[in-house]
């Protein structure tokens, strides 16, 4: 049962029936009337063109959900937290890419409408194993991230994978991982470029426009010496995440990337931020020995870029004219990864680098940034069909060599590199900002956070 059908679902069906079930009977696809869909039907798939909405969605989904089916929230405007609470209850397995609200759901306060919030009332449904698997936020990122961490920190130390999470948080405090950055950088390109006006992007426009208007969320790390004028903390729940009085897509960050280099990328929030963080706690939570800070740099596609600088110019007034880039892709590439920034003789990211000639050769119906979501979908499906009662999970609670082993494939070229970028490189022109502001103690540790913001 796909619930969504927009440019992720796309791409991940084929990789579905390539990977657990090729035959279309066996897919029933739940989303609004769309081009998409009518095409899906003509193929033999069970096509329900209808939108789930906050009241009555038990009676449309209840009837179709069986034990041992597997449910697949791809949808944009559909709560996460009573779907996963009703495929529970009818014994059925779960995954989504991110923890949504209702379209109709009123305009909370900023705490209320961050990742942290969402991830909170997941987590409040019971972990427990024994109950059908559950796996929450898994596309690309948040999802393969969390994998890419662990593979960076064992490329690091050149050892064995740890056994628990406490080992790996020792292995990330021990290698002097500071801040770890979810660096990533989209250059797709269409010959139809962007017009003024227009809400353009190379993965769903509603989806990215909803992440970007929420605050600014990110893992803060015990290494820290300055705090945020505008940061906030949570009055309950995981205490490893803080958030910024502003929207993500107001707050700029320093990272780099192998192929592209230095980048401004835009803070925004991402559950990874608060999960990995949360993951390589060491100690009281409270008052933790070692945390790293943790964070999305986004540098989106050009033509997504500038859709961003009007948004926030039009007063952060929704967009009227969304258009999502798809068939008429020219080139182009996403370079996705994990940078971590702290350790001895430079850091290190780790990721995929996945052209769009990659991805369409790979999979049919997607671009680059599509496909490195959808792998993590069908990854993480396969994982549930094959563990059916590991409860409700994140992505850093899976094995990350067998998610990887899965997806190696459709990511281009899986590259870990290392640099000796830090966040203070290239500032010698003397108009003071952060870096000059900073405490001469401070300065000599580049990974602080206040190096690492922009603006």
């Amino acid at each position: 049962m796909v619930v969504g059908f927009g440019c992720i679902a796309q791409g991940v069906l084929p990789l579905m029936r390539r990977h657990l079930a090729p035959e279309a009977g066996r897919y029933t696809l739940l989303s609004p009337p769309s081009p998409a869909l009518e095409r899906a039907a003509a193929q033999g798939l069970d096509v329900r063109p209808l939108a789930l909405q906050r009241h009555g969605f038990e009676a449309v989904l209840g009837p179709l959900l069986h034990p041992g089916d597997l449910l697949l929230n791809l949808s944009v405007g559909v709560d996460s937290v009573p779907l996963i609470a009703l495929a529970r209850q009818r014994g059925a397995l779960y995954v989504d890419t991110a923890l949504e609200p209702w379209a109709d759901e009123p305009l909370h306060a900023p705490a209320q409408r961050s990742n942290h919030a969402r991830r909170e009332a997941a987590l409040a449904l019971g972990r427990a194993p024994g109950a059908p698997t559950a796996v929450i936020t898994h596309g690309a990122n948040p999802g393969l991230v969390s994998h890419f961490v662990k593979q960076a920190l064992q490329h690091l130390a050149g050892a064995a994978s740890p056994r628990s999470r406490e080992d790996w948080a020792r292995l990330a405090r021990d290698l002097g991982v500071r801040a770890i950055h979810i660096a990533e950088r989209d250059t797709q390109w269409s010959m139809a470029r962007r017009r003024a006006g227009e809400f353009v992007n190379t993965w769903s426009v509603l989806g990215f426009v909803e992440e970007a208007l929420q605050p600014a969320e990110l893992g803060w790390g015990t290494h820290e010496r300055t705090w945020p004028a505008d940061a906030r903390r949570h009055a309950a729940g995981s205490p490893a995440a803080i958030w910024l009085d502003q929207p993500g897509a107001a707050v700029r960050v320093r990272s780099w990337t192998p192929l592209g280099g230095a980048l401004l990328g835009h803070l925004v929030t991402h559950a990874e931020s608060i999960s990995i963080a949360e993951y390589l706690t060491l100690g009281d939570p409270q008052a933790p020995d070692y945390r790293p800070t943790v964070h999305y740099a986004y540098r989106p596609c050009d033509d997504a870029l500038l859709s961003l600088h009007e948004l926030q110019a039009s007063g952060w007034a929704p967009p009227t004219a969304p258009r999502l880039l798809a068939e008429d892709l020219v080139s182009g590439m996403d370079e996705l990864g994990v940078l971590l920034g702290g350790p001895p003789g430079g850091a290190l990211w780790l990721g995929s680098q996945l052209t769009l000639e990659q991805a369409r050769t790979a999979c049919p119906d997607n671009s680059a940034t599509s496909l490195q979501v959808a792998a993590g979908v069908m990854a993480a499906a396969v994982w549930a069909v094959n563990h059916p009662w590991g409860g409700l999970l994140e992505p850093d609670d899976l094995p990350h060599e067998a998610i990887l082993d899965i997806v190696r494939p459709y990511l281009g070229t899986l590259a870990a590199v290392r640099t000796d970028w830090t966040p203070l490189q290239g500032r010698a022109l003397g108009f003071g900002g952060a870096a000059a502001r900073a405490p001469p103690g401070a300065r000599a540790d580049p990974w602080q956070f206040h190096h690492v913001r922009a603006a």
